[in-house]
């Protein structure tokens, strides 16, 4: 399939953030915010930024769909466009919507293209630095689209839907967590987090990152060892590390 400019993608994301997401940061009414499920929040600017990229998107590529987080949540039904054979994009318009609120900067918008079951670019910008990466897939993983990323070959802090991993701890490896799933992809690239291993494998969250981590010459996939795939993957778990055999032995640590 015909890729997109990256560049293209890049300066709409920044221009929705800077529009739309940035101007609500620490300036939320209570009025502004809700909860779609117990502990699961939205908030005005999720839903005006995510409207903002459905609509500015898809003339970048003919023929193609979009599906965001918040339309999932009104209509579960969207998800099986990522079975189709049309290209998808797949957007978080506010990822990490509870740092979001809370005022702590660990949130971004990430953006992914899908087509065949795979996603073939990715983007996540955080606003705050006002810095994208992205990642093509064949292409690398590039910050800015001037420094290409590679994956650091470490193995110590890494983040687990859990934080008491006794066989971790007697590796000298410190689970934490970000609250963001962007912020710890980039926190992959950038060697400040070595691994990570998630339960809740939803497309908008995954698409992205996990090419930017096999891009940078990172290993990610699902515990049963294939490849992860952008489609609804119940009861599944998705593991990320630098390399194959670190890859295998955060599996047989964390009891997969």
């Amino acid at each position: 399939m015909s890729l997109v400019d990256p560049s293209k993608v890049a300066n709409i994301v920044a221009r929705v953030a800077a529009e739309v997401i940035l101007p609500r940061f620490l300036h939320l009414d209570s009025s502004e915010i809700q909860e779609k499920n117990p502990g699961d929040l939205v908030t005005i600017a999720d839903r005006q930024a995510e409207q903002r990229l459905i609509e500015a998107l898809p003339p970048l590529l003919d023929g193609s769909l979009v599906m965001g987080e918040e339309c999932v949540a009104a209509d579960p039904g969207l998800l099986a466009c990522l079975s189709g054979e049309r290209p998808v994009w797949v957007i978080d318009p506010i990822d990490g919507t509870g740092n979001f609120v809370r005022g702590s900067p660990n949130f971004a918008v990430i953006v992914a293209l899908v087509s065949g079951q795979q996603t073939v670019q990715g983007w996540i910008y955080d606003p705050l630095t006002a810095q994208t990466t992205y990642a093509v897939k064949g292409g690398g993983t590039w910050r800015a689209g001037e420094r290409r990323l590679f994956m650091p070959r470490k193995v110590r802090t890494g983040s687990v839907a859990r934080r008491d991993h006794p066989k971790l701890e007697q590796r000298g490896m410190q689970p934490r967590q970000l609250g963001s799933a962007a912020h710890e992809y980039l926190a992959l690239l950038e060697g400040t987090l070595d691994f990570s291993c998630y339960r809740r494998l939803h497309p908008w969250d995954h698409a992205a990152g996990t090419l930017m981590v096999t891009e940078a010459g990172g290993k990610a996939a699902t515990l049963d060892g294939e490849p992860y795939r952008p489609v609804p993957q119940p009861g599944n778990s998705l593991l990320m590390a630098p390399d194959q055999e670190s890859w295998e032995m955060l599996k047989d640590l964390l009891g997969a």
